[in-house]
């Protein structure tokens, strides 16, 4: 597996991806009388709408503040039909009905210019087994998994698989449903948990070691954030409310990994079809090997998200990302 990946990210590094790397990025010349009327969807219907709420709220101050004729648009609360007296569409929701190609599909329909990825990319990426399908397929590497049911022979996948386990619903967003299980009698649990949030529910197979999290904007890796909690995961407490969770950036690896590590997460993100902006989360074993978690189409903006700490470490401020981020706003 190692000299696998050591190969798929000296190929990745070699056809130019690496051209997209690096601690800084090119000098952002704002232009916010060039954007219209935007909305920014916030809250929705999904179980990340309270994060959504933060995400979008920080996004709409941070255009105003630059200028921009931006109102928010909740589509709980308002038909999707009364976007179309809008020029742009920033994308701040998560989840369902938001980051898994459904109102792409309304906003392509009304040809309303939107933030980050397609259609077809937000609902591959949204759907972890079939994200997990088609990075297996380019050579990406990701754990081992099994798809649970309720007939499922849940001490075979203990023996296929190991312990501890990560099960997860596979189209849930923030760690909502997930668990770590750490005994052979808890993953039937574990699977009737994430079953409350998701039909489609992953047990996968847990990689010890550290977590990183690549931020992607346009065709550009920003520099790697390494996670360090106390909790048993990354969960949706530590991503949202502790204040114990720590994040390292610059991430510590040496310069030379650093940079394979990124061109793999673009590898990773151009893969699904994904575009405009993003986040490839990924773990490093002992062995010092990467294994892609998943492709978030539409991160967090909160004040304790990962895309404007790796920004703010490539050069720019929490207002030239989310103008940078909209600038790439597109139909089609």
């Amino acid at each position: 597996m190692a000299s696998r990946v050591k190969r798929v990210m000296a190929e990745e590094a070699s056809r130019g991806s690496a051209g997209g790397i690096g601690s800084q990025v090119l000098p952002f010349a704002p232009m916010s009388a060039g954007y219209g009327k935007v909305a920014v969807l916030l809250g929705g219907r999904s179980a990340e709408r309270e994060v959504s709420l933060k995400s979008g709220n920080a996004v709409l101050n941070a255009l105003k503040s630059s200028g921009v004729d931006a109102h928010a648009f909740d589509p709980s609360e308002y038909e999707l039909a009364e976007l179309k007296e809008f020029d742009r569409v920033f994308i701040a929701l998560h989840g369902r009905f938001g980051e898994d190609g459904t109102i792409q599909g309304a906003l392509e329909l009304m040809g309303i210019p939107y933030t980050g990825s397609g259609v077809l990319a937000s609902a591959l990426a949204m759907d972890k087994w079939r994200t997990k399908l088609v990075w297996q397929a380019a050579g990406v590497p990701t754990p081992r998994y099994a798809l649970l049911t309720s007939r499922t022979n849940f001490e075979q996948v203990v023996e296929e698989l190991g312990l501890p386990l990560m099960v997860k619903p596979a189209s849930e967003g923030s760690s909502i449903g997930m668990s770590k299980v750490m005994q052979a009698a808890d993953l039937q649990p574990a699977y009737e948990l994430a079953a409350q949030h998701d039909r489609l529910v992953i047990a996968e197979q847990f990689i010890a070691g550290e977590e990183y999290t690549a931020a992607i904007l346009g065709d550009v890796a920003l520099p790697l954030i390494r996670l360090e909690t106390p909790h048993t995961f990354y969960d949706y407490e530590a991503k949202y409310v502790a204040n114990t969770t720590r994040y390292l950036c610059p991430c510590g690896l040496a310069p030379e990994r650093e940079r394979g590590f990124q061109a793999l997460a673009l590898r990773a993100f151009e893969l699904l079809g994904c575009q405009g902006w993003g986040r490839a989360d990924f773990m490093l074993d002992a062995s010092g090997t990467p294994y892609f978690l998943e492709l978030n189409t539409s991160p967090g903006m909160t004040d304790h998200s990962l895309v404007p700490m790796a920004a703010r470490q490539a050069g720019l401020s929490f207002e030239q990302l989310v103008l940078r981020v909209l600038e790439n706003a597109h139909v089609g």
